[in-house]
């Protein structure tokens, strides 16, 4: 299988890094990451002119590409800038709506794609874990429409969305997978509020309380009781996403490490000369590679048809990124020292998303027993 990207790829990929390098410093995105928005609008309208966000997508849905290399390729180059806008967001919301919606609830997507709407997924709830099928939220036949009652949490960059694609159920029990449906519900609609909140590692989320929240007919997304498959699609892709942030996240804080390495001196020589360390950073080395091999392979079976093969490639790599995202955090900071821990270093903001990846859409943890549960049956 070759691996090597098209020529489409390495152009989005260089213009990305240059972008992101030359005008997405630290000192610009550690404002955005802490202001009242916990997102840059320009730099969102940006991205979408320079075909990040339409990168995600398929040309049939509007997009330049959506398969796994494109989102990979895209969200690579983000992990290196920690970028903040709502990418993940757009990604996952995104393709719920292109994978169930009608053409006319399609008709977002080239919104999204411009850069002049947020739309987010409200799945999450507090007491689900990590586990897909949870969802208490629910929703209830109201005349010709809708009554949805219930909570999510961490909804991403929720106080700025204009829509939300929200799950809940329709049959079943609190934690099965059939039953459970998908609407678009718009942020203004009676009896949704949001309280929003500042992550730890940059950005804004919010948790949404829907209490009695009316939609139309027409706010159903995709057949009723069948929205676990498009959740689990579409999420898949966000585990990629992530996986892909990861490794780029993994590489500039080994290049900020390596850097400090040749510099800092101890007993008039470079501290990088000291054996003990240059083993350490070996180990790192190598480890970042063995991540970035897991990304590639998810991103290669993204499309199979296969589900079993699918998934288990997903959670493979997400297994291996929050494990080595967390041993790459804790070897980078020891190698600088004291001065790692500092607010103004930009590697203390690389090692806290590192830790925060791995516990989005699942902990190493959580994937490693959905590998093995995945396994074919002898």
């Amino acid at each position: 299988m070759n691996f090597d990207h098209t020529e489409d790829r390495r152009m989005l990929s260089d213009m990305l890094r240059r972008f992101v390098a030359e005008q997405y410093g630290f000192a610009v995105r550690d404002d955005i990451a802490r202001s009242s928005q916990g997102y840059s609008a320009d730099f969102w309208r940006r991205y979408a002119e320079l075909g990040a966000i339409g990168a995600l997508f398929p040309e049939d849905d509007g997009g330049l590409g959506g398969a796994g290399f494109d989102i990979a390729v895209v969200f690579e180059a983000l992990g290196r800038g920690l970028v903040v806008e709502p990418f993940l967001d757009a990604l996952v919301a995104g393709d719920a709506i292109a994978a169930a919606g009608t053409p006319a609830q399609k008709a977002v997507l080239a919104e999204l794609q411009s850069g002049a709407a947020i739309v987010s997924l409200a799945h999450a709830e507090a007491q689900a874990g990590y586990e897909l099928a949870h969802v208490r939220t629910r929703a209830e036949r109201d005349g010709d429409g809708w009554r949805l009652d219930g909570a999510k949490a961490v909804v991403g960059h929720a106080e700025q969305a204009g829509l939300f694609v929200v799950s809940a159920r329709t049959s079943g029990g609190d934690d099965d997978a059939d039953g459970i449906s998908l609407f678009l519900v718009p942020a203004g609609a009676p009896g949704l509020q949001v309280q929003g909140y500042p992550l730890i590692d940059g950005g804004r989320a919010g948790d949404l309380s829907l209490d009695h929240v009316r939609v139309g007919a027409d706010a159903l997304l995709g057949q009723a009781g069948a929205g676990h498959a498009v959740l689990e699609r579409s999420i898949g892709k966000g585990v990629l996403a992530l996986c892909a942030e990861a490794v780029g996240a993994m590489d500039a804080a080994r290049d900020a490490t390596l850097e400090y390495l040749q510099t800092r001196k101890q007993f008039g020589v470079p501290i990088g000369r000291f054996q003990a360390l240059q083993h350490r950073m070996a180990d790192v080395l190598l480890e970042i590679e063995q991540a970035r091999s897991a990304v590639i392979n998810a991103a290669a079976q993204l499309g199979h048809a296969d589900r079993a093969t699918r998934e288990r490639a997903l959670s493979a790599a997400k297994y291996t990124i929050g494990r080595v995202g967390i041993l790459v955090a804790e070897e980078c900071i020891q190698l600088h020292g004291g001065i790692g821990m500092t607010w103004e270093l930009p590697l203390a903001h690389y090692a806290k998303r590192l830790v925060m990846i791995d516990h989005q859409f699942g902990d190493e943890d959580h994937h490693l027993a959905r590998f093995i549960a995945l396994a074919p049956q002898e």
